[in-house]
């Protein structure tokens, strides 16, 4: 089968992770400030805290911002049930934010909407977190704009889009946001095996992230209750999580990452080349904003449905059928049962409800071969026309 994505594993990666496995460290050594350096220093942010998954990185980011009961954030329903758990693990209640039909990531516009009824409520959010879709960054000076006029902070979803762009930044600079976070899952542009990373500017959520992923533990003096009973001597000052990236992890990242442009470049050769395979089929092409560059994590199609003769479903399976590992991201969130147990119904963002009724996501990784890319596109021009 043709998987919709994969990982790219190199002779110097593989040698990186030995490296370590023959080293003193196996968890927490070298390896891991190694890699938070590489990645800070490639997207231009002053720090880089590397966790074991992105979720752990996106509830460490809501906890440095204080997010708990009583608050509310707000995210886009297009994207891993993740970017909104995050809240809800800090006891914080979630709403979402319509999308854009064309990049598929939150509607500034409708934000603006949504943000001026929730004032006149004074029910506004202490966070906002933007999902950069498929790759491709959110509005994001639009949606830091709004973030200036009404008060809350920003979390960047960036799990699809490291070795993106947006106007004239890399993505994971933290221009228009408080934090940044990044996804290494193998499917990602780059990978860790599991594992994530949050990327910020200020120093105080920085170190906020390193306490809580570490049991909330300190060995600095500075940070103790009094001084310390001798050199073994730690304090636990706070109620963290394990949530530690390990070092032979974090030498596989640190080895992707010298590769990280030629992934990036390689998904866009895939991308224009799908573009022009399927520009006489009946689906919409994914939307690319001619003011960012997209880390291209995702190829995700919407089908015609007015103007073909199968349903989503049938082209789905029919796909599937010819061992094309096509998937569908995303089920709008609320609508899942945790969420319709919140209180949220159908009909609360359309356009993300549209989209879910009509995308397929397409293999979309380094090493897909032209002629397997000729092989799904013949199996979707197939499927089309049952």
């Amino acid at each position: 089968m043709i998987p919709y994505g994969r990982q790219d594993i190199s002779e110097a990666d593989i040698q990186a992770v030995v490296e370590v496995l023959r080293s003193d460290f196996l968890t927490q050594g070298p390896a891991v400030p190694a890699f938070e350096d590489a990645v800070a220093n490639y997207c231009g942010a002053k720090f880089a805290i590397a966790a074991n998954s992105a979720t752990s990185s996106l509830h460490l980011a809501c906890l440095a911002l204080g997010v708990g009961k009583g608050d509310i954030v707000w995210t886009s329903p297009i994207t891993f049930v993740a970017s909104a758990n995050c809240a809800l693990y800090c006891g914080a209640e979630v709403g979402f934010v319509d999308v854009d039909l064309r990049t598929c990531n939150m509607s500034a516009d409708l934000l603006a909407e949504k943000l001026a009824e929730a004032e006149s409520k004074n029910e506004l959010p202490k966070v906002v977190i933007p999902v950069h879709m498929g790759g491709q960054s959110s509005d994001m000076a639009a949606i830091h704009a709004l973030s200036q006029r009404y008060g809350f902070k920003i979390i960047e979803d960036a799990s699809h889009a490291i070795g993106g762009r947006y106007g004239s930044g890399i993505i994971g600079g933290c221009r228009y946001s408080d934090i940044t976070v990044f996804s290494f899952h193998p499917v990602k542009i780059i990978t860790t095996g599991e594992g994530g990373m949050a990327l910020t500017n200020d120093e105080h959520l920085a170190k906020r992230m390193r306490l809580l992923r570490s049991h909330g533990i300190t060995r600095d003096p500075a940070d103790m209750t009094h001084e310390p009973d001798g050199p073994w001597y730690y304090q636990q000052i706070a109620l963290g999580f394990n949530y530690r990236m390990t070092d032979m992890q974090a030498a596989l990242g640190l080895s992707q990452m010298q590769r990280l442009d030629e992934f990036v470049a390689r998904r866009h050769v895939l991308a224009k080349r799908y573009d022009l395979l399927l520009s006489d089929l009946q689906v919409t092409l994914p939307y690319q904003h001619p003011e960012s560059y997209s880390g291209m994590h995702l190829y995700a199609i919407r089908l015609n449905l007015n103007e073909i003769r199968a349903t989503q479903r049938e082209v789905f399976e029919a796909l599937r059928a010819a061992d094309i590992g096509v998937n569908l991201h995303y089920i709008p969130v609320y609508a899942q049962p945790y969420f319709a147990a919140l209180g949220f119904k159908a009909g609360l963002c359309p356009e993300a409800e549209r989209y879910y009724s009509e995308a397929i996501s397409l293999p979309m990784y380094t090493g897909l071969q032209e002629s397997q890319q000729d092989q799904v596109v013949a199996a979707l021009r197939k499927a089309i026309s049952i």
